[in-house]
């Protein structure tokens, strides 16, 4: 009998049974991963945020399966052809590709020619060869001649008997699997220029000759090659034996095919014709279609790997260092349409704009320079935001010179990523939010509210705009989608936000809300004014208790009449502070940062049915800092003086940059020079690397060494080992970076829109 879900997800995630299914009876019930990791800890023995992310993808696949399994179970059983044997096997399949090999047989299909050839009267004659190879084929297939069956001579009779055999070899699930299995394991994929693309596709030219081992095919290399293909510039094939192996000397594959139903070449009258059968088996079905699935299967885990690191960039963005609650201009740089400029205040409310044209054609510096100055002033400005598009390293010379001739100002200027702000600014939220703006001057808005506070600016992006992955229009985009949402998702409820304050699109992104009630929310906001306290979201429209449970630990009222209504404690879990306070004969407000006085308290004194020792715990850490934001000191990269173009670098120079991206091979580094740098994995740290994100991430602030600078391909190869001699290559004793490795996360100089490094690259590749 089949195990069930949560023995199986037990069993793959090594926990307890009883772990697995209290957290199914959550999901069930409509809890959110956020929900469940923050405050059910008891009920899931304290699974965490990535554990309970993979028993949701998991729980999701194996109910997949099993509606898959129960549907070919009905189709055999209808077909009268369910054997014990075979219900055994499909209930033992763990997978869908061993299910459907399992099905094949049974799986109802076009006339093939095995069938044809059976309702001719000939699988007595395949049974017959291959029961006896003593027998000769001939002789035997002039006894099956029929012209009124379609079996006009005996040549026909064994083509047709030996397209019964191919079928049921082909069908063989336990023997299709070793194949499968020895393929992934030995086979290459060989990539060659189609012919007369080779100028076409010039961006594809590190794999015109190009032969690697499947399983060692990383996931960048492998969607591009992909692309490659499907672009029309490249052919790929799966090679599975030596390219000077004879045409007439078998492959293992054969061979293994062979001994599986005991074909040998032991000189008998049938054992050629039995051999040939094999290999035309192996050639024209088996291996086509196993090289079509593996080129499937080689994407899909490709798309993974790709997922992966695109969540993870996503990740570190989001949660990017946050300015906080000061005024901020945002400078939107541009050349001859000119420097967009917004101010928003401390809450990140608009409150002026104004163009400038500093840059050519019209080099109106000073001017420029006194229009800033004045809205700094009447503004209170403290940060001002530069975006990193084209212009950027003008506009932060001319941010530099305002500070210089203003220091009374007191003004910091930070450079930031502007990825996805022209979408944004085009979107129909950002027309609902600004409807009488200008669209050029909503981009400047958001690059000053991303610097306060980046996650509550770029949730109102989709994901995939934000431009962090690598190939992401080429994976599978529902996966993507699913896997960018939930990584928003726990970003947003690991910081919690102020239902005052936040917009709809950030509202929305809390455990338990959506679109609907978060615009509810905004609306119930707009018209009776700030929530007074948490359970005041109950009488927003359609908000019952099944949400408030799931969002309000999540949601922040500050300055409200009740200070635990600021904090990440749960309103369920009030009655333990309520028993703190009760037994201390203190006020809340005391308790609130009292350390030491925290420190003393023990949680098992606190505990009952319903809150456990976890939960106490996290209330005393509230307690101790509450509303805690886990995101990192805010600090700003300083460029160079001097070092604003590619062509101003020279190998030896040390520089500080910001991470942009991080990849499989490596991070790119904003440098400002419009171009991103590589550090190629081997030249982040003098120890072995074999993961980049364990050393930097996305918006990390690094000095780097320039070690080459190649001008008219626009390539920087830097280092992170500041002792590394100039001129050595990026990849150390291992050679240069590959073209195709930097092709997957280059940044395109001069940008109009600041893509990160490998979205860029991207752009570039699509046109």
């Amino acid at each position: 009998m089949l195990p069930s879900i949560a023995s199986r997800l037990a069993a793959e995630l090594n926990v307890r049974e009883s772990q697995v299914r209290a957290t199914i009876e959550l999901f069930d019930g409509g809890a959110t991963v956020p929900f469940v990791a923050r405050y059910r800890k008891e009920v899931t023995g304290g699974l965490d945020d990535t554990q309970l992310r993979q028993m949701d993808e998991r729980l999701r696949y194996l109910r997949e399966l099993d509606e898959r399994r129960d549907a070919i179970l009905r189709s055999i059983a209808e077909q009268g052809k369910l054997t014990p044997d075979l219900e055994s096997a499909l209930f033992a399949a763990d997978n869908k590709t061993s299910l459907e090999d399992l099905y094949l047989p049974f799986k109802p299909k076009r006339r093939t020619k095995a069938q044809i050839a059976r309702e001719a009267g000939l699988e007595p004659l395949a049974d017959w060869l291959m029961a006896d190879p003593s027998r000769d084929p001939e002789v035997e297939a002039a006894a099956f001649v029929n012209a009124e069956a379609g079996v006009p001579d005996g040549k026909a009779a064994l083509d047709g008997a030996r397209a019964i055999l191919i079928e049921r070899f082909a069908e063989d699930a336990e023997l299709i699997g070793r194949l499968r299995d020895a393929l992934w394991k030995e086979g290459e994929v060989v990539a060659s220029l189609v012919e007369g693309k080779a100028e076409t596709g010039a961006k594809f030219s590190d794999y015109f000759t190009h032969r690697e081992a499947v399983a060692q095919l990383p996931s960048h290399r492998a969607l591009a090659l992909l692309r490659g293909r499907n672009e029309g510039v490249l052919s790929l094939s799966v090679k599975y034996q030596p390219d000077e192996t004879p045409v007439t000397e078998r492959s293992e594959f054969e061979k293994r095919i062979a001994a599986r139903f005991g074909i040998a070449d032991q000189g008998r009258a049938a054992d050629k014709w039995l051999l040939d059968t094999v290999r035309l088996c192996w050639r024209a079905k088996i291996f086509l279609s196993l090289e079509l699935e593996l080129f499937s299967r080689l994407k899909e885990m490709a798309d993974a790997e790709a997922i992966k690191v695109f969540a993870a960039n996503l990740n570190d963005l989001l949660l990017a260092a946050p300015a906080g609650r000061r005024a901020t201009l945002g400078l939107d740089p541009g050349l001859r349409t000119g420097v967009k400029v917004a101010v928003v205040d401390t809450t990140g409310k608009l409150v002026d704009t104004a163009t400038i044209y500093p840059h050519a054609p019209r080099n109106d510096w000073d001017r420029s320079i006194s229009v800033l100055a004045a809205l700094c002033a009447r503004h209170k400005v403290d940060l001002v935001s530069i975006g990193n598009g084209t212009a950027s390293r003008e506009t932060d010379k001319l941010a530099q010179e305002l500070m210089k001739r203003h220091p009374e100002l007191g003004l910091t200027k930070a450079v930031v990523s502007e990825a996805g702000a022209s979408v944004y600014s085009a979107s129909e939220l950002a027309a609902r939010e600004f409807p009488d703006l200008d669209v050029s001057l909503r981009g400047a808005v958001s690059i000053a509210r991303r610097l306060q506070d980046p996650l509550a600016e770029l949730v109102k992006i989709d994901p995939k705009s934000i431009g962090v992955g690598q190939y992401q229009h080429d994976v599978n985009q529902s996966h993507l989608s699913r896997a960018l949402d939930a990584v928003v998702e726990d970003c947003v409820n690991a910081v919690g936000v102020d239902v005052n304050t936040a917009s709809a699109a950030l509202l929305s992104r809390i455990s338990g809300l959506n679109g609907t009630l978060a615009a509810n929310i905004v609306a119930w906001r707009d018209e009776n004014g700030a929530f007074p306290d948490r359970r005041a979201l109950l009488k927003v429209p359609r908000l019952g208790e099944k949400t408030f449970e799931q969002a309000a630990g999540f949601l922040r009222v500050m300055d409200g009449a009740n200070p635990l209504d600021a904090s990440a404690v749960h309103p369920e879990a009030y009655p333990v502070v309520e028993s703190i306070v009760s037994r201390s004969g203190r006020p809340v407000k005391t308790l609130i940062g009292d350390s030491a006085f925290i420190k003393t308290l023990k949680a098992a004194d606190y505990t009952d049915e319903r809150f456990g020792v976890p939960t106490v715990m996290d209330i005393f850490r509230e307690l101790d800092k509450p509303g805690r934001d886990p995101r990192p000191e805010f600090k700003t990269a300083v460029f160079q003086e001097g070092v604003e173009d590619i062509k101003d670098l020279t190998p030896g120079m040390v520089l500080e940059g910001v991470v942009t991206n991080v990849t499989n091979f490596g991070a790119f580094v904003d440098i400002g020079v419009h171009q991103d740098g590589l550090v190629h994995i081997s030249a982040l740290s003098a120890k072995f690397v074999d993961d980049p994100r364990k050393v930097v991430k996305a918006g990390d602030i690094v000095k780097v060494k320039v070690l080459e600078v190649d001008v008219p391909r626009r390539r920087i190869a830097l280092t992170m080992r500041l002792d590394d001699a100039p001129g050595a290559s990026s990849r150390g004793a291992k050679g240069p970076a590959r073209d195709g490795d930097r092709q997957a996360g280059r940044r395109q100089a001069g940008s109009s829109s600041a893509e990160t490094a490998m979205a860029a690259a991207f752009a570039k590749l699509r046109r």
